[in-house]
């Protein structure tokens, strides 16, 4: 409420032990009361409140180092990437392969928030009782929910409408483990978030509309018994299972996950000889450096720009659109894709530091295009 409305220059009456989370809105005043007598003595001016002087103790966010991981560099890569791009990302591999090792290190990889999304996501989080901390101010949130989850947990409810995962995890992350896992009809509900960062919920009494800017990751076997692809060839699904299995995400939303990404298996030998790789912080200041100029070019990151804007925003070079034409006839991507895959291009050509969009960082994109085995085959012909 003090977000909402200490612009208009009112001063707030507030409950003693919640004084310090309103006061989070810079400019705002503050006038904590213990009892309704105290504020019947203010009121009155027998005794006025004093204003609240307090500074929250916060403490350091303390987020999973990417350090930790070993191998894995194209994943590794991609995570760059989606972040730096606000992009969401689905990793696919066998179980053990760090797949949620992976994801729960990406709010360490993502630039410091600003202010002004620390108090948005604040905000919203305080709606949710009990869930709020200042000492966390400007922490990015990790929320995983479990694929038993209902569409009214995902997406928000309830009487008076409470705000669900998606926008608790606003200006966060907002991971789904096992996404084949969740119910199909929870699934769909993704679909208006992704594309708008809003989501809208509808009562008979009321009708509330909570943000839901978040960035989604998410992770799934290959096949139903997790082991498709894997050294140790211990898969038998008949393609048949493997096609029903895939089916329970809809081409739709897939269609809105920017990034597809395989998570291979390593053998013991081959994953004791892969080295650690950057750390956290190494990766952050890159990200942080190509967010900074989407920001100034375009004031918001490259994910969440339109269709018409991408084609505006990114100028591309002669071979890069012939690579990207014929990528689109023959993986036959629709326009949706065509457009998210020229977002992601661009944001690898700010990581580069390249006002345009060059062949190679279609071709890097493409890569990331492509949940199916063949279709990233096919990606990978086209750079060749």
């Amino acid at each position: 409420m003090t977000f909402g409305a200490h612009r208009d220059g009112r001063a707030f009456v507030i409950p003693e032990p919640v004084a310090g989370e309103a006061a989070l809105a810079r400019g705002a005043t503050i006038l904590p009361a213990r009892t309704l007598l105290e504020v019947c003595a203010h009121l009155a001016g027998d005794a006025l409140l004093e204003p609240y002087a307090g500074v929250s103790a916060r403490v350091e966010p303390a987020y999973a180092d990417l350090a930790e991981v070993r191998g894995q560099l194209h994943a590794r890569r991609a995570l760059e990437v989606a972040a730096a791009g606000g992009h969401s990302i689905l990793l696919a591999g066998p179980p053990g392969t760090g797949k949620s090792m992976l994801a729960m290190r990406i709010p360490g990889v993502l630039p410091a928030m600003t202010e002004e999304e620390a108090l948005e996501a604040a905000a919203v989080q305080s709606l949710a009782a009990g869930r709020f901390r200042p000492e966390h101010f400007g922490t990015r949130a990790f929320r995983s929910p479990h694929h038993t989850a209902s569409a009214v947990a995902l997406v928000g409810g309830g009487s008076p409408p409470r705000p669900g995962e998606v926008s608790l995890a606003h200006h966060g992350v907002l991971f789904l483990d096992e996404l084949p896992e969740f119910n199909r009809h929870v699934l769909e509900v993704l679909r208006e978030p992704l594309e708008s960062g809003r989501i809208t919920i509808s009562r008979a009494a009321r009708q509330a509309d909570f943000p839901a800017r978040f960035q989604l990751v998410a992770a799934m076997n290959p096949c139903p018994c997790g082991y498709l692809g894997h050294y140790s060839g211990r898969c038998h699904c008949t393609p048949s299972q493997i096609a029903r299995y895939r089916d329970r995400i809809s081409g739709p939303l897939l269609d809105r996950i920017d990034l597809h990404v395989e998570v291979p298996a390593l053998a013991q030998r081959d994953f004791l000889a892969q080295a650690h790789g950057e750390s956290s912080a190494a990766v952050r200041e890159r990200v942080a450096r190509a967010r900074d100029g989407q920001m100034r070019r375009q004031g918001r990151p490259s994910a969440h720009l339109s269709g018409r804007e991408t084609e505006e925003i990114a100028p591309i070079e002669a071979d890069a659109l012939r690579l990207l034409r014929d990528a689109i006839a023959r993986l036959e991507l629709s326009a949706r894709a065509h457009h998210r895959l020229l977002k992601v291009a661009r944001t690898i050509a700010d990581l580069d530091g390249s006002p345009g969009v060059r062949a190679v960082h279609v071709g890097e994109s493409l890569r990331y295009r492509g949940m199916a085995r063949p279709a990233a085959l096919a990606g990978e012909r086209l750079m060749a």
